[in-house]
């Protein structure tokens, strides 16, 4: 005869290799399953046995992310929260390679090992998110340092869109000239554009070397930039404001 105490202390592995092992049981429907980690989950027998339980450990993002233990929820009523649609897809633009064939410049990028947390990753999203009444806000891990290829929180910081896009790099469509350069072929000469502060395209002129052409890109930019950054400066974080009026372009951005 089968007795419910002959179940306790059954040992199976999950589908993402964590150990676990029945503490409960109460029916097939009612178990109580400790992981390796610590941690208590509830579950039912058949998931059990099949390794569908889940520890709040498992690498379940992009196979590094995973939840951990704390007040911070991945969902709520059905849906994602911010800061977890957030998480996923910051890991995703630096682990997923499927993300990296639509966009190469992410290879090479990663997430510090305590962003791995979600719960350690929300903690500062809740600390740092804002919101700019009309706008749309972007996780920037580039502008306070540039050139960066890590998420963390010295790196990152929360922009207005309006404000992200200035530092969009369309390196394709200009091949190997500078940033901001073109060769008129009707003109044969290099000429240099730059958008403006509302993301309207403004000619800066025609100039015999690509150094020249460059130059005034870069005198435009840099102008453009600390005029947004005065615009924003009472409602953005003073370390992305420093940022903004402090940045320089250089020839090979």
């Amino acid at each position: 005869m089968f007795l419910k105490s002959d179940r306790i202390g059954e040992v199976n592995e999950n589908k993402y290799g964590s150990e676990m092992q029945i503490e409960e049981y109460h029916g097939a429907l009612d178990v109580w399953v400790r992981f390796d980690t610590g941690n208590l989950e509830h579950t039912t027998y058949y998931n059990f046995i099949n390794g569908k339980v889940r520890s709040l450990y498992d690498s379940t993002v992009c196979e590094v992310g995973y939840i951990g233990k704390g007040k911070y929820k991945p969902s709520e009523n059905g849906k994602a929260t911010k800061a977890y649609s957030t998480w996923a897809a910051m890991l995703n633009r630096a682990y997923s390679e499927k993300y990296h064939s639509r966009n190469p410049s992410y290879k090479g990028v990663t997430v510090c090992k305590e962003w791995w947390n979600f719960q350690v990753f929300a903690e500062w999203f809740e600390n740092n998110y804002y919101q700019i009444e009309n706008e749309e806000m972007s996780m920037d891990k580039d502008i306070l340092v540039k050139g960066n290829k890590l998420y963390s929180p010295d790196t990152c910081v929360f922009v207005p869109h309006r404000i992200n896009v200035l530092f969009i790099a369309r390196t394709r469509a200009r091949g190997k000239l500078p940033v901001g350069v073109a060769f008129n072929k009707v003109a044969k000469r290099y000429q240099s554009q730059c958008a403006n502060a509302n993301s309207e395209i403004v000619p800066l002129g025609h100039y015999d070397t690509p150094e020249e052409a460059f130059l005034a890109y870069k005198i435009h930019k840099e102008r453009v930039i600390k005029d947004v950054a005065d615009e924003y400066k009472d409602k953005i974080p003073s370390r992305l404001y420093n940022a903004l009026i402090n940045w320089m372009i250089e020839i090979d951005d």
